[in-house]
């Protein structure tokens, strides 16, 4: 691919990864298009903003055919948009709740997929990047539901990237572990609370805002969706960042009575779980 010529589309590119994304790939020289439910921000910035929201079928062949009509091709799909759920017990989230996170953390990248891969089937050629997560190869306790959309877009990906290699189109997940941006201010809270959870929510939300602060910049990010963007021979998973990249090892080599014990150490699970326990044995 030659970067000059290289017309990109970013979702999500208001802020966060999606913003860092955007910039970076219009600083290596694509003609970068991104997108959000606002549209235009305001402020300079070094590429456009195209109104789309990928829960709608409607929003998504708008933004496209626009991008369509602008240029004429769509060379590179970086599928960024996505939020997440505030730590809760899995029973804590209704069905519709769960409806709606894949909505848009799954469902979405379906629907660019779906209005992009027509296009680059024609042109001969074209890269779709989607920003998943380790946590797309690993459990997050009181996290269920995240980590299940992170772990259908792995499957999604590879599925489709295997299907679309003859055609010239190749497919890459980029896993980044924790970063730092405003990924917890926008939290979709659970609809139905359980006291028996309270501690554990609480717990979990103090660990979690912790690793966010200690979390790799956007940019680092970035970087590696460029890296996948360039490669001659793209690797269907990237890392992002050394403590994803040490995740994946443990994930792949680590035996899995010790991955498991680890998981539950790291995220304090049997001591969180074992107090109500001893509380009620007492009272006996």
């Amino acid at each position: 691919m030659t970067p000059k010529k290289s017309i990109a589309l970013v979702t999500g590119a208001s802020s966060g990864i999606g913003k860092a994304t955007a910039e970076r790939l219009s600083a290596a020289g694509y003609k970068v298009y991104g997108t959000s439910r606002r549209g235009a921000q305001q402020g300079p910035q070094s590429f456009e903003m195209l109104p789309l929201d990928v829960t709608s079928d409607e929003s998504v062949a708008a933004a496209v055919n626009e991008l369509l009509r602008l240029e004429g091709r769509i060379d590179l799909l970086v599928n960024n948009a996505g939020f997440g759920v505030a730590p809760a017990g899995a029973e804590e989230s209704s069905i519709a709740q769960a409806r709606t996170i894949f909505e848009t953390n799954f469902f979405g990248i379906v629907r660019m997929t779906r209005a992009v891969v027509p296009h680059m089937r024609q042109q001969g050629s074209g890269r779709i990047i989607n920003i998943g997560s380790v946590l797309g190869l690993l459990p997050m306790p009181y996290g269920a539901l995240y980590s299940a959309t992170k772990h259908a877009v792995e499957g999604y990906s590879e599925s489709l990237d295997h299907e679309l290699r003859t055609r010239g189109i190749r497919v890459s997940v980029i896993e980044p572990a924790f970063t730092k941006t405003a990924f917890d201010a926008n939290l979709m809270e659970p609809d139905a609370k359980l006291d028996e959870y309270r501690e554990n929510r609480a717990a979990m939300s103090q660990l979690m805002q912790g690793a966010i602060t200690k979390g790799d910049a956007p940019s680092v990010v970035a970087d590696v969706v460029l890296q996948a963007a360039n490669a001659a021979h793209p690797k269907l998973r990237y890392t992002a960042g050394g403590l994803a990249g040490r995740l994946r090892f443990l994930r792949r080599f680590a035996p899995a009575a010790l991955l498991d014990a680890g998981i539950r150490k790291d995220f304090q699970l049997d001591t969180l779980t074992a107090s109500p326990v001893r509380s009620s044995a007492a009272a006996k």
